[in-house]
């Protein structure tokens, strides 16, 4: 929205400012993080107050966690409120790609808000019904992803990309809005599950955010991405911008979240922060990247997966418990050992997948 005071630089040269993507991006960050700081103790206080006994703990969950009985949830409304108003005010509102993003953001976290109000009302940790829950998410995403398809070159914008190849294009053709989709539905589940723990999923959101965050920047740019001889994708720079506010509203809601929690991110940030990293990935067409800068989240996917297929095949756990952050519970690990060596991976696999924008 500010972006438009950009043209009004002929007349005033300080509104100059408002043309650039970093100036806007660190703009973004601090009106989300000042907006989450002012209005978070608020909505903690009104979720408590509305949801009474707070998120149902699971009850084949490690003992350790029913000490957290009684904390709400739906946190995600602070980060989400927090991000959607930063956004709407320092990014293009003219770019499609911010509207892509916005729209995936919002309708995961009415999925999500609506998962979690079922599991409060319901005083159980099951919610939504699945099939239905995968069923809207595909439908949100593929739009999304057809949105940008549209807005892109028509060269680039059905293809994958591989990383760490240069020239290597994949051209799905039209079925790239069902592979899109699968990246960006994946991606909100596989942040979802992650989110069990004080802590877990924020940091390793903020990291894949900050992380694509740079990826926007010299994907949007012509020069840079000349330079690190990757895909130049116009328009996707404002995407930064979002990463900013992402950013901002994340250490805001982290504020709250440190151990002890005093509110759960929930379904409601869990299926926003992930769908939003995801699309953001397809938009930018570093698709796998995502993978490996959301290793975490990979893992505890896979765990899941992994976990219930070998239950149903041969009556056997591969993990004493799943998620796998349940499995190093189980095995001695305190709670702030899971979380801090789980950001530590993170950081670690950031670097590595921002590695491959000059590998190539």
């Amino acid at each position: 929205m500010l972006t438009y005071l950009g043209g009004l630089s002929d007349q005033v040269s300080f509104f100059n400012v408002f043309r650039y993507i970093t100036f806007r991006t660190g703009a973004a960050t601090m009106t989300a993080l000042l907006f989450v700081f002012l209005f978070g103790p608020g909505i903690i206080q009104l979720l408590r107050l509305r949801q009474g006994k707070g998120q149902p703990i699971r009850q084949d969950g490690p003992q350790t966690h029913f000490k957290k009985a009684g904390t709400p949830t739906m946190g995600g409304l602070m980060i989400m409120s927090g991000l959607i108003v930063s956004g709407l005010l320092w990014a293009d509102l003219s770019s499609p790609y911010v509207w892509s993003v916005m729209l995936v953001t919002i309708g995961f976290g009415a999925i999500g808000f609506y998962d979690d109000y079922l599991k409060v009302t319901r005083a159980s940790h099951r919610g939504f019904s699945g099939k239905a829950r995968l069923g809207i998410e595909f439908v949100i995403a593929g739009i999304a992803v057809f949105i940008m398809m549209r807005a892109g070159d028509p060269a680039l914008s059905t293809s994958l990309t591989l990383p760490f190849l240069k020239n290597v294009l994949i051209d799905f053709g039209i079925f790239f809005i069902a592979f899109g989709a699968f990246v960006i539905v994946g991606a909100g589940n596989a942040v979802n599950l992650t989110d069990g723990l004080d802590g877990l999923a924020i940091v390793p959101v903020m990291i894949a955010g900050a992380s694509f965050g740079l990826i926007a920047y010299v994907s949007g740019n012509a020069v840079f991405a000349d330079y690190l001889q990757i895909h130049f994708v116009r328009g996707t720079g404002e995407l930064s911008v979002i990463c900013g506010a992402l950013l901002g509203a994340g250490l805001g809601f982290l504020w709250f979240n440190a151990p002890p929690a005093a509110i759960f991110m929930g379904d409601t940030g869990s299926l926003a922060l992930g769908g939003l990293i995801g699309t953001i990935a397809v938009a930018t067409k570093h698709e796998i990247v995502l993978a490996i800068i959301g290793g975490i989240f990979v893992a505890e996917a896979l765990s899941v997966i992994i976990q219930v297929a070998s239950f149903k095949l041969t009556g056997k756990r591969v993990f004493r418990m799943a998620p796998i952050h349940h499995h190093f519970e189980q095995l001695g690990w305190t709670e702030p050992q899971v979380v801090i060596r789980f950001w530590i991976i993170a950081v670690v696999l950031a670097l590595v997948g921002l590695s491959s924008l000059k590998l190539r």
